[in-house]
This record gives structure tokens, sequence and C-alpha cells, in this order.
């Protein structure tokens, strides 16, 4: 065979008779399955309605090949799988061929849902097998010469009597996070990455800033970072320096000097609580902030440091304009490593921390959370290989830059993989926002659904569009919002789901590809879930009660390993020993898998109250208050649900909120009643009643769980 393919855990495939099932497989990745079990019989499988190339069916057609088919539609699998275990005596082996589907670059399951149920219901002992391309999830900046072969990883043997499409499926992943895990590319350095993207894609892409509308094109962007980055070393001696600017120029041209100077950037949540902030500055131990002087009075109550701590970025590059346009010159005739070479980077690499962000504070102090070159790199691959956005596409970048998808997504992807980005410095502002959008043909806005209604509010539906993607994330997206969404501007908003500790995007959902012929198409999205795992994410589920493994499609604590994954809290190592065992992060959210793989997030753990032993999700409870008090998903939340301490049971339900308080009790049995009309059992009602004048939220637009709970205290 001309091409060479890549085995890892080639000491799982059995020596006894199994079934075979990869999650795709081509005709050559077949034949070289068959190769590696060269002595033993083997037996191929297909689905009846499959539609397979002519190379395969030729080959399957041959006299001297053993080949069967079964029906996803037959009622006696297990019958069916009676009559293939002749198939397996004396060590045969089966091998399932998916056939030809629509599908997203990377999607790691070509078998649809009736087929792979149809598969695990034949009760053989099963070996799933992760099929990967590399070269379908490549960065630019990779060698694709070296991404030429597929690689076959073997997860371990399922037993017959266990064979279920949620052990199929758990095995796939891990299957999968081990080859991607394998990559070359996860050695490498961001800052080399960056400026590699950078100088391939500089001139023909573009920073649009809002607030001066001015366009920028990537490459002076990178002489100014690269100029600057020396302006930086000669100010602090810190392996880190605060940076407190929004999106925009100034907030890219700050981030990119910081990793050219060989430092780690720390972009401060100029949001939070001053004690918050405090923190934060001294668990990084920073001594210098880039920041700018209109920013600096935007914001006058944030406690600055002196101005002797403050490198003003608006200030200093006029002083340097020569050095940048020395800069912008070599960089279009030095090649990456000679640039690297010069300034110094790339010695820092893979596991080394790249980047230090800090959790939002929504359940307590703000942790520090390193991000390593490796984790960055890997979420950059993983994120951009699902969108596939084109070469002259525009995404609107207005999330905070210390916010983990802000940052990740609108900052490090474009200047990797040279995407037009447009900038503004808040994300409330969406009358602003959707100017630009129009203005500059947007194709995808990142958003939360605490955002999103501002656009129901104040934007009319011919300013979106141009947008293909509404990819929203950070708190749960009510059905009723993006419905409202969906019906206001033909746009369904797709939900995604990450967390800072996993750099951040772990799913995704995404515009359901179109069919082509008869081939079957895979689902990308499914309502009420955050979609699928992005490439290279394992995943396993945990009972929290007892903390015992439990299959993926049960509910229970969410567990994630890859690539993506940080490799623990800032000087905290008690912490980082409660959520990082074994190489499994803890991510402390409540969810299960589907059996298409799609992930439902059925809440946080924190937001789960243990009621009389059970089990309680605050979240649950309040999509159904909701419903029955008819709260209109565009306007700002009016309800949250907190527990309390009870003497009786543990804990009891308390719902603060802004329209029913607690002197108007009739209303308040009024609503326990309705909640228990639709189904909600009598100990998930709410016990008590706390009027607000609003919810507290963080400017993330997540729910600020702390300060629901202070309230309700």
């Amino acid at each position: 065979m001309s091409k060479k393919i890549d085995i890892l855990g080639n000491q799982n495939i059995p020596t006894q008779g199994a079934l075979i099932v990869p999650g795709r497989l081509n005709l050559s990745e077949a034949l070289y399955i068959e190769q590696l079990l060269s002595g033993r019989k083997v037996t191929w499988l297909c689905e009846e309605n499959v539609v397979l190339d002519a190379a395969t069916r030729n080959v399957l057609e041959k006299p001297d090949t053993t080949a069967v088919s079964f029906s996803a539609n037959d009622t006696a699998p297990a019958a069916i799988g009676e009559t293939l275990k002749e198939h397996l005596k004396n060590n045969g082996v089966i091998i399932f061929i998916p056939g030809d589907v629509s599908a997203h670059d990377g999607e790691c399951c070509h078998i649809p849902a009736p087929v792979l149920k149809q598969l695990c219901a034949l009760g053989l002992p099963t070996l799933p097998v992760s099929v990967t391309r590399p070269e379908e999830t490549a960065l630019s900046t990779e060698k694709t010469n070296k991404l030429a072969n597929s690689v076959l990883s073997f997860a371990k043997l399922i037993p017959a009597k266990d064979i279920s499409v949620a052990l199929w499926r758990e095995g796939l992943l891990a299957a999968e996070e081990t080859a991607f895990s394998a990559r070359e590319f996860l050695n490498g350095s961001l800052p080399v990455a960056l400026l590699a993207g950078l100088k391939k894609h500089g001139s023909s892409t573009k920073l649009f800033d809002g607030t001066d509308d001015s366009a920028t094109s990537f490459d002076k962007l990178l002489g100014a970072a690269i100029a600057f980055s020396a302006e930086i070393r000669k100010q602090t001696k810190k392996k880190r320096v605060g940076i407190l600017l929004p999106p925009g120029k100034g907030g890219m041209v700050a981030n990119l000097a910081v990793l050219f100077a060989g430092k780690i950037p720390v972009n401060i949540n100029f949001t939070s609580s001053h004690s918050a902030v405090q923190s934060s500055i001294r668990q990084a131990d920073i001594d210098k902030f880039i920041t700018a002087d209109p920013f600096v009075r935007k914001i006058p109550a944030f406690p600055w440091p002196p101005n002797r701590d403050l490198i003003f970025i608006e200030r200093t590059l006029p002083a340097i304009k020569k050095k940048i346009i020395r800069w912008v010159i070599l960089c279009k005739i030095l090649p990456t490593s000679v640039i690297a070479k010069i300034l110094g980077i790339g010695v820092e690499k893979g596991d080394a921390e790249a980047i230090l962000l800090f959790t939002s504070g929504s359940s307590g102090e703000p942790k520090g959370v390193p991000l390593s070159h490796r984790n960055v790199l890997a979420n950059i691959c993983q994120f951009g290989s699902r969108l596939q956005l084109e070469y002259d596409a525009k995404i609107l970048g207005c999330l905070p830059l210390f916010h983990s998808f802000g940052c990740t997504v609108t900052l490090w992807y474009p200047c990797i993989e040279g995407v037009n980005l447009v900038t503004y410095p808040s994300p409330l502002e969406t009358k602003r926002l959707a100017e630009l959008i129009e203005m500059h043909s947007v194709n995808m806005l990142l958003s939360t659904p605490t955002f999103l209604r501002g656009y129901m509010r104040r934007v009319k539906p011919e300013q979106l569009k141009s947008i293909d993607y509404v990819v929203t994330g950070a708190e749960k997206l009510p059905k009723t919002l993006a419905e409202a969404f969906h019906d206001k501007f033909g746009i369904l908003p797709l939900e995604g789901y990450g967390l800072t500790e996993t750099s951040p995007a772990t799913n995704l959902n995404l515009p359901e590809r179109k069919a082509t012929d008869e081939a079957p198409v895979i689902p990308s999205n499914q309502t009420g879930s955050v979609g699928k795992f992005l490439p290279g994410i394992a995943v396993k589920i945990t009972n929290p009660a007892t903390e015992k493994p439990a299959p993926i499609d049960t509910q229970g604590t969410i567990w994630l390993r890859g690539a993506n994954i940080f490799p623990g809290y800032l000087n905290n190592n008690k912490k980082t020993k409660e959520v990082i065992i074994d190489g499994w992060f803890n991510t402390g959210d409540i969810g299960r898998l589907d059996d298409e793989g799609f992930l439902y997030i059925e809440g946080r753990l924190s937001r789960f109250s243990k009621i009389g032993g059970e089990m309680v999700p605050h979240e649950t409870v309040e999509a159904i208050i909701s419903k029955v008090l008819g709260l209109d998903a565009e306007t700002e939340r009016k309800i949250a649900v907190v527990g309390v301490p009870d003497e009786k049971k543990g804990e009891a339900i308390a719902l603060l909120t802004t329209i029913c308080g607690d002197t108007r009790e009739q209303e308040c049995i009024d609503l326990r009643y309705k909640l228990m009309d639709e189904g909600l059992p009598s100990l998930w009602c709410p016990k008590i009643f706390i009027p607000t004048d609003e919810i507290p939220m963080l400017a993330s637009g997540k729910l600020d769980i702390k300060g629901c709970q202070k309230l309700a205290e």
C-alpha cells in the first residue's frame, strides 16, 4: 500500500474472536487492519442499505472474500449475533465497514445511530477503533507533508455481556483522544505558532477596530508587537505581565508583545470586585500592567496600580515607530525560525505555561488557571477544525480578553488561522455591534444568552443577515430564547460548552450538513444539548453521590481528558488534586450523552441541592418556573434558584425573584401548585421566596452564584 498508516493501541487487539467497529473506515485503512490480522480469518460486515464506493464494493465481491450484511431494522439482532458467532470461531475477526455519509471534517463516528444500536445489540465482544486523518484538523501553520498518514487507534475490547452504544462511544472517544494527543504540533510553542500564522496571513487578514473604524493588517500588528516586546523586556524582570485592555488593536498587540518578550500575559478581569482583582494580581506576582489612558479614564473606580507600574501602550508605540516599520519589513523577508531565534522564543513550549487566566469567581475567590502552549494550541485546532470558516471570513471579537473564549477564540485563533477580526470593547452595546456586523459582513458571532437578549431588543433583522454562525456559551441557552432569536433573525443560535480549565471549548453544535446522493447525514446539532465533543477529548461519567463510574448515557459528574486540559491551578495543589485524578479533570458539571454523542448539561454540581438524599438540579427547576410564569426569554433574568440549609431534609430550594415576593403568600402557594401540575416533584418546589431588585450577574454574562448565595443567606 502506498499510504502509510500509523497504529496506536495495537496491544488492545484481542487474540480471541471479536467484532471490530471503527468509527469510520476507507478501503486502504480496512485492508491495513486486515494486514495486521494476518493469519486470522476475516469476515467483512456491512449494513444492507449502506452506500459504499466502487473500489470497496469490488473488494467485498471477490470470490475469496467473506462478506455478510445485516439490517438496522431487524427485530431480532441477538439471533443475527448468534449466527455471526460462527465467524468468530478459531479467533476469527469480523470487521464492520461504515458506509459513505455526509459529516463534518474530524467527525469520529460515521455510523448512523440506528445502525450503531443494532451493532451493539448483536451481543458480540466488540473493539472500538478510532480512525483519524490529521489533515482534516490541521492548523494552517502545521507542515502538511507530515499529516498524510491516517491514524488507527484501538480502544479496549468490550466484553459481549457489557456491550452498549454508551460503552462503544466512550471507547471510541478515548481512542481518538490518544491519537490526537500524540500529534507533533502540541509540543510546539504558542508564540512561534502565532508568529508563523501572522507571517503567513499578515497581508491578507485585518483587524477592524470598532472604536475608531480603523483597519489594520495583521502584518503591521505583528511588527508593532515585536517592537513593543523589547520595551516590555526592559520594564520588568517578572515572568508574567498584566494586561488591562479591552478587545481591539491595543489588546491584540499587548498580548502578542508579552509572548514575544518571552513572558506570560495575564488579562485582568477589570469587572471583578476590588478584592478579586487584588487576589489575581497577588497570585500572578505581577509588577507591570499594560493599559491605555482612555481606558483608565473610562473605569476610574478600578483599583489602578500606581502610574509607575503602568505601561501606556498608546504612548509607547508612537515613540518606537521606526522600529515597528523595520520589523514589518523584516517579517516579510526573514523566515519564522530566524525571527524566533532573534526574539529568543520557542525554548518554552509544550507543557510549559503560556498564558494565565483566572476563573470568573462565580462560586468563590478567582482561581489561577495556567494554560500551557500545548493546551492553547490544542484548543485552537479543536475549535477551528469544527468551524471550517472560509479564508475571507470575519468574526466578531467583543468578549473580554480575560474571558477564556474571548482569549482563545477571538485572539489566538484568528492570528494563527488567518481569520479577519472585527473588535469592539463591550458585548453589551448590541446596537453598535449590529452596525459593525452589517458594515463588515461578519460571519460568526460569539455571545452568551444574556448578551443575545440585547440583540432581540435593539437590533433589526437585516443587520445580521451576513451571520452564518451564532455560538453561545457561559450559561444554558433557553429553548425559548433560541426559538425567538431564530424567528426574528432567521439564524438558530448554537450552544457550545467549555470551561477556563479546558482552554476553553470542548463541545459545539454545528449547522447540519446537506445530504449528498443517498448517503445519510450524521447529525451536527441537537436542541437542548451543547453539541458533540471536539476532536481529541475523552469523557467519562461518575455517580455524583457514590463517585463510582457510570455509563455515559446516564446523568452524572462529567470528567474530561485531552490535550486541552490545564495542568492544575496556580499555587494550589490541594484544589488541583481535587479536580485532576489520574489525568482526568472533574468539570463539576452534571450531564449525560445521548446515543448520537451529543452532551446534555443538567447543571453544575454547585447548582444542585441534595434534598432527602435526592439530587435536585437548580437549572431544571428554573426552566419549569420560567415556563409556568410565562417569563420572556428576551428580557433580563428575573429568577434564580439556590439551595439553603434545612433541618429536616438537609437542604431546601429557595427562589430569588424580582417578580414574586414573600409578602404575596397566595401567589407563592399558587406557583407551587402550578409547578406540581407540570410534573415537578413537591420536594423540588421552592420552599422559600426571596424578593430582590435584581438577580446578581457577572460581566461575562454568567449567573453570579456567589452573589445569589449571599442574598439567600
